[in-house]
């Protein structure tokens, strides 16, 4: 993906690319599609694709930083990424009997929910007093804005993918260290 930076901020150029290969396709093939970038279905799938990316690649970032720091594949103590077979882009991290599922459920939702041997399923704590998180999953929902502006939404707010992934790795590594 090309970006440009402007004074302030870091600009995407992955559309208007794609807006070319598309025209290119389109140039070959004789097939016109003057309609997806207005299709909610389409925009969804090719922004939760993104998200899920974007959240992997953070996720595994960290994990590669926190293994390094916790020691050798031999102590045990490391965390591992693994892609769900048979999805576009859904993984989990493991650790002592201990899951951490991210999953695409739908175009406009994402689940996340841990998952302890193999048969509990519950979601982070949101606060400090919880003694275990809720049984279920949190969900992560898009919202399409003015001019198809995509915003993923938790507990209707807006999700920051560090923030998400900062609190969701520090739950999973309190909870699997056990």
């Amino acid at each position: 993906m090309e970006q440009m930076n402007t004074t302030s901020e870091t600009i995407s150029t992955t559309w208007i690319e794609n807006l070319a290969i598309e025209e290119i396709n389109m140039d070959e093939s004789g097939i016109v599609n003057l309609d997806d970038h207005l299709n909610p279905i389409h925009l969804l799938e090719e922004s939760s694709i993104e998200f899920m990316n974007k959240l992997r690649d953070r996720f595994e970032i960290y994990v590669d930083k926190f293994n390094e720091y916790r020691g050798t594949p031999q102590s045990g103590a490391q965390i591992k990424i693994f892609k769900i077979s048979n999805t576009i882009n859904d993984f989990m991290l493991f650790r002592n009997a201990l899951r951490l599922i991210i999953a695409r459920k739908a175009n406009d939702l994402i689940s996340i929910g841990f998952i302890s041997n193999g048969q509990e399923v519950f979601s982070a704590r949101l606060k400090p007093n919880d003694s275990s998180g809720e049984m279920g999953t949190h969900n992560i929902k898009a919202h399409i804005g003015p001019f198809n502006k995509i915003q993923w939404l938790f507990e209707n707010q807006e999700v920051e993918v560090d923030s998400l992934v900062r609190h969701y790795l520090s739950e999973f590594i309190k909870q699997s260290a056990r």
